[in-house]
């Protein structure tokens, strides 16, 4: 057993030093904080569904002023 042991340790702890070095585990506070970054970069690029719909019925409104004013410049000529 001891001789499996003198063979097998370096192996064991160049595994465990890579599994350090390189972070192949993370850390629930790493995750958590690399959570807001997505978060943050996800609300600063795209918009929320209510502001999505807010701006479309804007758009619709300002649709609908435009036909009113075409209607009244070619009804006029």
């Amino acid at each position: 057993m001891e001789q499996y042991l003198h063979k097998y340790l370096p192996v064991g702890i160049v595994c465990i030093a890579l599994i350090f070095q390189y972070n192949l585990f993370v850390t629930p506070e790493k995750l958590e904080v690399k959570h807001r970054e997505i978060l943050n970069d996800i609300q600063n690029t795209y918009t929320t569904k209510e502001q999505y719909n807010d701006l479309k019925s804007q758009l619709n409104i300002m649709q609908a002023k435009l036909d009113k004013i075409y209607e009244i410049i070619s009804s006029s000529q």
